[in-house]
């Protein structure tokens, strides 16, 4: 199959991005370096091609029902203007995927999936659409650009008479007549970062005047290009679950740490009675974030050893935290208090050698309370 690649592809190129193939899209790993895309989104302001994301609308009268019946949050708390993250589990409880659900209407929602399941996605919505709400795959008319760091609400505002401030988080608006921006994209205050942040949508051919438009008014602040690289420590730090390593088909929003958007209260959806009975046995095991004591890199793998020298868990992601200048990362541990809870000592085996490490509670990048 042909790599994909997104309206901003030329951009990248241009730029000068290092691109690799990720999720079947031909993507941009760094532009600069690493380290410095990331200290520009916790410092200033970074932006991000992430159109190779997925759009599903959801439309019709039984659009709410069917959405509800869908993923694991409870959507009838959404309002026009409101998001909500949320999973889509399989009959045994696995995640199918996580995602991002915007109400735009009582008729009409957005379902916002991750690029490597796109396909996988499509599929299994489709064949469990048994409420009957139109279901459209728009992925490749939409371009996501997401503009994140401690300046990114001074660079939006200066492209929008929206009062920028006034956006809550997992809410979303649409720009005012007059604006630069276009009429029918939307201002979401949403990230993958752990900091302020905005993602925008468009039509993939406005893609790049958006763009352009972004680092015009971000040229004051600093303003960078982010590929995936930065991406990818910046969720860690922030303790961010990525679909493929944290979370798959073989685990389950529990041991995940995402029981609160897990709704058993609001009635059937896909997995729930699954999830109940997984709930009420209790959990064999539980994801954790931890921080290197000893210097060594942690990587997707590696075991996780307990002070008796036992294995107990295993890592699922791991990377050398910039703003920490140590390892840090994901992994699932036996459920047990003393490997658990923040500030438990655990082990990780890097290259035969059993290194320390401790159990934290994220953001990792910030001071633990």
């Amino acid at each position: 199959m042909a790599v994909k690649t997104t309206p901003l592809h030329s951009i990248h190129r241009q730029l000068g991005a290092r691109m690799m193939e990720f999720a079947g899209y031909d993507m941009p790993v760094q532009y600069s370096s690493i380290i410095n895309e990331h200290l520009a989104v916790r410092e200033r302001v970074g932006v991000f091609d992430v159109s190779h994301m997925g759009e599903f609308f959801v439309t019709g009268p039984d659009a709410e029902a069917s959405v509800q019946h869908l993923v694991s949050n409870d959507v009838t708390k959404l309002y026009d203007g409101k998001a909500m993250y949320s999973v889509m589990c399989h009959e045994d409880g696995g995640i199918v995927d996580d995602l991002l659900v915007y109400r735009l209407a009582d008729d009409k929602f957005l379902l916002v999936v991750n690029a490597a399941n796109i396909d996988k996605d499509w599929e299994w919505v489709n064949t469990r659409n048994t409420i009957g709400a139109e279901i459209t795959n728009r992925s490749d008319e939409y371009a996501l650009i997401a503009v994140q760091g401690p300046k990114s609400p001074d660079v939006i505002q200066a492209l929008t008479d929206v009062d920028v401030s006034a956006i809550k988080f997992y809410h979303f608006t649409t720009p005012t007549a007059g604006d630069s921006l276009p009429a029918d994209l939307i201002i979401s205050r949403t990230g993958y970062t752990g900091e302020t942040g905005f993602e925008l949508y468009c039509k993939a051919s406005d893609a790049v005047s958006v763009w352009k438009a972004v680092f015009a008014e971000g040229e004051e602040f600093g303003i960078q290009p982010v590929g995936l690289g930065a991406r990818d420590t910046l969720r860690l730090e922030a303790g961010f679950c990525l679909y493929g390593n944290d979370i798959t088909d073989d685990t389950n929003p529990y041991e995940a740490g995402l029981g609160w958007i897990t709704k058993l209260d609001k009635g059937e959806f896909y997995g729930s009675t699954a999830l109940g009975r997984i709930k009420e046995a209790g959990l064999d095991r539980r994801l954790v974030a931890f921080v290197m004591e000893e210097r060594g890199i942690p990587r997707g793998g590696y075991p996780i050893l307990d002070e008796s020298g036992n294995q107990v868990g295993v890592v699922t992601s791991g990377t050398q935290s910039p703003i920490l200048s140590q390892g840090i990362g994901l992994g699932y541990v036996q459920n047990r208090e003393d490997l658990r809870t923040p500030g438990s000592k655990v082990f990780i085996e890097v290259r035969g050698r059993a290194l320390s490490a401790t159990v934290a509670k994220p953001p990792l990048h910030r001071p633990q309370s």
